[in-house]
C-alpha cells in the first residue's frame, strides 16, 4: 500500500477537481480512491453516482438497497451530535424521502460491498445493517469520513474539498452534458425547481447558451436541406431573359431613329395663358308648363290640399 501511494503523491502538477483538468483529475482520484481504500472508494462512487448528501449515504441500510431492481431508498440520514453521539433522523426535505436509481458504476460498487458484508457475517461480525460501516457494525462517523478525504486527496494531488462536492460534481456533470434542469433537481431531490436553478446557474447560463447555438445549427441546417445556397442566389438574381417578347419590342420602338425627327427635336411650346373662366356646366332643359285647365287654372306642380289646382301665375 505504500508503494502505491507513493506512485500517486509523486505528480508534477497539482489536478483540481473543479479546475480546467476537472475530467482528469476526476478520474485520477477515483482511480486513487479504489487502490489505497477500495470501501472508501465505494462511498465516493455512490454519492456522485446518485447525488446523495453525505450524510444519506452514512445512513443507508440494507433494507432499503434493491440491487436487482437497481433503486435505493433515502429514509434517513446519518448525523453526528456535537460532533460526538451519532443518530438517524429523517432526511432534509420531505422531496429527500424518495427511490434513487442506480447506475452500473454504483451498482458495482454496492455489490462490492454486498460482498464484504456477507463475508463478515459468516465469520460472525454484525454490521448492523449499515452498507458502509466499521468492524463491529458501527456506521462510520462523518468526522472521520472528511480526514479520511482530505487524506485521499492529498495523495492524489487535489486540491481539498468538502466531501458535499461530490454531490455538486453530480449535478455539474449531468448540466453540462445536456441533462433537463427538472431531471437534475428531481436526481437530487431538491424541494423545488427553483433551488437548482439558484444554486447552479452558471451551468444554467451556459446551458441556454448551447441550447440556442443548437436550435441555430438546426434551423441552419435544414434550410440549406431544403434551399441549397446556388438555387438561393438564383432566386435572388434576376435572369437576362427576364423581358418579354413584348417588352423588348416596345423598347426598340422607343429608342430614336437616326435622321428623324424625335420628341427632342420638336419646337417647344409656349406657356399656356393663364384664365379664370369655369368650365362649363352641364346643361339644363327646362319643362314646358302644362297647359291651363277650362277654368283658366294650370295644375299644380305638386299636391295642394286635395285639389292638385292653384291659381295661374299671370
Amino acid at each position: 500500500m505504500i508503494d502505491s501511494a507513493a506512485s500517486f503523491t509523486s505528480t508534477s502538477t497539482p489536478l483540481d477537481l473543479h479546475g480546467r483538468n476537472n475530467r482528469h483529475s476526476q478520474a485520477r482520484f477515483l482511480r486513487c480512491c479504489h487502490t489505497l481504500d477500495p470501501l472508501f472508494a465505494d462511498l465516493v462512487e455512490v454519492i456522485i453516482g446518485t447525488g446523495l448528501r453525505k450524510g444519506e449515504a452514512l445512513g443507508l441500510h440494507w433494507d432499503d438497497v434493491h440491487l436487482t431492481e437497481r433503486i435505493l431508498f433515502v429514509s434517513c440520514t446519518l448525523s453526528a451530535v456535537d460532533n460526538n453521539r451519532l443518530v438517524l433522523t429523517t432526511p432534509k426535505t420531505r422531496t429527500s424521502k424518495t427511490w434513487v436509481a442506480l447506475s452500473d458504476r454504483v451498482t458495482h460498487a454496492l455489490e462490492d460491498r454486498a460482498a464484504a458484508h456477507d463475508s463478515a457475517d459468516s465469520g460472525g461480525e454484525d454490521h448492523g445493517g449499515f452498507v458502509f460501516s466499521r468492524s463491529g457494525g458501527r456506521p462510520l462517523h462523518p468526522a472521520y469520513v472528511l480526514r479520511h478525504f482530505y487524506w485521499l486527496c492529498n495523495k492524489a494531488d487535489v486540491p481539498r474539498c468538502a466531501i458535499h462536492d461530490l454531490r455538486h460534481l453530480a449535478a455539474t456533470i449531468s448540466i453540462t452534458n445536456g441533462v433537463p434542469l427538472t431531471v437534475v433537481s428531481k436526481t437530487l431531490r431538491h424541494a423545488t425547481l427553483s433551488t437548482t436553478a439558484n444554486i447552479y446557474a452558471h451551468l444554467t447560463a451556459q446551458a441556454a447558451r448551447q441550447a440556442v447555438d443548437t436550435i441555430d445549427d438546426t434551423l441552419d441546417r435544414a434550410d440549406r436541406a431544403v434551399l441549397p445556397p446556388v438555387v438561393a442566389l438564383q432566386a435572388v438574381l434576376r435572369p437576362q431573359d427576364d423581358h418579354t417578347a413584348g417588352c423588348r419590342n416596345q423598347l426598340i420602338e422607343l429608342k430614336p431613329i437616326p435622321g428623324q425627327a424625335n420628341c427632342d427635336n420638336r419646337s417647344p411650346r409656349g406657356p399656356r395663358a393663364a384664365t379664370t373662366l369655369r368650365p362649363p356646366s352641364a346643361r339644363t332643359t327646362k319643362r314646358p308648363l302644362p297647359p291651363l285647365g277650362g277654368n283658366g287654372l294650370r295644375p299644380a306642380k305638386t299636391l295642394v290640399g286635395t285639389t292638385g289646382f292653384e291659381p295661374a301665375t299671370p
